[in-house]
């Protein structure tokens, strides 16, 4: 039992910052689905100011759930 004890101690402290890496890597997704999501928000209102109250609803709401895929890489770093 303590020699499992031991591998698994020796293991943590070669991966150690490997969940910093895979966060990076994991915000560049949303970071770009954020950039696309108001980007084209700014366009389409500008295309019809007379919707960009709904337009601004669905902005938001789109940002939100893509910043949902950064909060779940942030807690998978913590993880790993």
């Amino acid at each position: 039992m303590n020699d499992i004890l031991v591998l698994a101690a020796e293991g943590t402290t070669q991966l150690k910052g490997l969940g910093a890496i895979g966060y990076g890597l994991g915000a560049i997704g949303p970071g770009i689905g954020v950039g696309l999501v108001a980007g084209k928000t700014a366009e389409a209102m500008a295309r019809q100011p007379e919707m960009a109250g709904q337009l601004r609803t669905n902005m938001f709401l789109g940002i939100a759930f893509t910043e949902a895929l950064a909060l779940i890489g942030l807690v998978a770093a913590f993880l790993f």
